[in-house]
């Protein structure tokens, strides 16, 4: 992997040693007073995305990122390395129950670093149901679609003629026999190598994050980007944000160390995320800031389950762009909200990733991990938010300041989870399995599709029995029209605070219904590019 390392150009390492500017806030000595036309919390889909439109527009803007600042050099393929580095909580982010673990990125480029590279449009199912029942306006498939078509262009949004990995090509195999409908995902990449470690940090630069791509873009047009700082708070006079305080972290990038950063601006973006940016709001404690109440409220994940499989030929999932096919039939034939509707996809399997998330232990677990070369996997992704019965949860500030997550999973999705593993299961045995085991407390292996559905049926569907993971959250600072019931305007702008806006996830009304990168992409395109005219006129 060294020598990798070494061949690969690292442009984004060369970048700052020409100049690029850079504050490591864990090495500052005292606290500093910074003045900007703009300042982002975050620099991953949202803020970073927006930060290059804005300092290409004239603008003096600063990123304030709370991970470290790594290049490819640093990204070395290893498990161990990259969860405690470059994930939230060391990839142990989990709901305020322990049900449900959240995989978020802590990083310069943030999740779009340690993603794997799914690139989907806001289906129009979507962008309709915000449209005609949220009050959203000028999200409109057609509205949206040169968003779309410049964030493709930007990021290298194309569709994977590689062949895929068997841990794909299962789905793919099996859907067809059931005759289920499925596609291939594009990807994110530019001379992809197939490493398959994507969740790690790319090496060489292939995956087309906001670390390479426009991040870089805001520092050539003289941003300054400044890692290790968590945004704290902001100050607020007459109506108006006056300064944003953040924290520098501890060099290990873990805990707050004792130095702040006061910074100034003209305009304030919170990009931290579906977690993050309520957070901010609401340790702010103005009461203009969230005056109804909603921040951090209808906040999304999409609840995954999943289902494993030990196949008769060996499938290595751990190598091969990691996600390449996919399935939404179980979307497109359930927007009727009668049964709640999923998609289908594939995840690495990476070693530390299937032993510390596969259900089972002592004897059982050590047999999944024995034949873990033979180890086929599929999850289903939950469409959350989009039923009377689907509220979502609520982020709430722990102890130390610190955002959690509190999320119910109602008794609508709990039903589509329970048939979700009962459609993996007749997929995974019509691709070959010898046999398949629900991710669940009280299931076991099953060798026959008889079997397993019998069991599926009596598994008690209950949080901490069904395994559920989620690296999607959306919502908690809603856009829309309505001042009562949303959070910011549909240009991202606060409805109360004349100089904030929120430019990331947290402003979808519902979940996605697709990975939600894109989509995150394109939003914040559109409210960037709207600022900049309003900041440079």
């Amino acid at each position: 992997m060294n020598n990798l390392n070494e061949i690969i150009h690292d442009f984004v390492a060369e970048g700052f040693q020409r100049g690029w500017k850079h504050i490591d806030a864990s090495q500052i000595a005292a606290d500093q007073t910074l003045e900007a036309d703009v300042v982002i919390a975050g620099s991953g889909a949202g803020g970073g995305n927006a930060a290059e439109i804005l300092a290409q527009a004239g603008l003096n803007v600063i990123i304030v990122e709370e991970g470290p600042l790594q290049t490819s050099r640093d990204f070395h393929m290893k498990e161990d390395e990259a969860y405690s580095k470059l994930y939230q909580e060391s990839a142990s982010r989990y709901t305020k129950d322990r049900g449900i673990k959240i995989f978020q990125g802590r990083m310069v480029g943030g999740g779009t670093g340690i993603n794997w590279t799914t690139s989907f449009r806001t289906p129009a199912s979507t962008l309709n149901f915000w449209t005609k029942e949220m009050g959203v306006k000028g999200f409109s498939e057609d509205e949206m679609r040169p968003w779309f078509e410049w964030v493709e262009k930007r990021y290298n949004i194309r569709s994977w003629i590689v062949a895929p990995n068997a841990n794909n090509n299962a789905l793919e195999k099996g859907c067809a026999k059931q005759g289920i409908s499925w596609g291939k995902i594009r990807r994110n990449v530019m001379g992809c190598l197939n490493l398959g470690y994507c969740g790690t940090g790319c090496p060489v630069n292939a995956k087309q994050s906001t670390l390479v791509t426009t991040i870089p873009g805001a520092l050539k047009g003289g941003a300054t980007l400044i890692s290790k700082a968590r945004a704290e708070t902001f100050e607020l006079k007459n109506d108006k944000i006056e300064v944003m305080t953040c924290r520098s972290m501890t060099p290990l990038g873990n805990a707050p160390a004792k130095h702040s950063i006061n910074i100034k601006a003209r305009h304030y973006v919170l990009a931290a995320g579906g977690i993050g940016s309520p957070a901010i709001l609401m340790r702010s404690e103005n009461k203009i800031l969230n005056p109804y109440g909603l921040v951090g409220k209808r906040t999304f994940l999409h609840p995954v389950n999943v289902s494993g499989a030990i196949m008769p030929y060996p499938v290595n999932g751990e190598y091969g762009a990691p996600q390449t096919s996919y399935s939404n039939h179980y979307i497109e034939t359930r927007l009727d909200n009668k049964k709640s509707g999923f998609s289908l996809e594939c995840p690495p399997l990476q070693p530390m990733l299937v032993a510390t998330n596969l259900e089972g232990h002592g004897k059982v677990h050590a047999e999944i991990m024995r034949q873990r070369p033979f180890l086929q996997v599929l999850i289903a992704l939950q469409r959350d938010g989009f039923h009377p019965e689907s509220i979502g949860g609520s982020v709430y500030l722990k102890t130390d300041g610190t955002p959690g997550l509190d999320y119910k999973v109602s008794g609508y999705v709990w039903k589509g989870i329970r048939d979700a593993f009962l459609v993996m299961a007749e997929i995974q045995f019509a691709a070959g399995a010898k046999a398949v085991s629900p991710v669940h407390r009280d299931a076991t292996l099953y060798y026959s599709l008889n079997k397993v559905k019998k069991a599926i049926e009596t598994l008690p569907m209950e949080i901490l029995k069904a395994r559920l993971f989620s690296a999607h959250v959306m919502g908690g600072c809603s856009m829309g029209e309505d001042t009562t019931k949303s959070v910011v305007n549909s240009k991202g702008r606060h409805h109360e605070v004349e100089n904030l806006s929120v430019f990331d996830g947290s402003v979808f009304p519902t979940s996605i219904a697709a990975n939600p990168m894109e989509s995150i992409f394109a939003t914040t395109a559109k409210f960037a590019t709207e600022l900049a005219k309003n900041l440079v006129s």
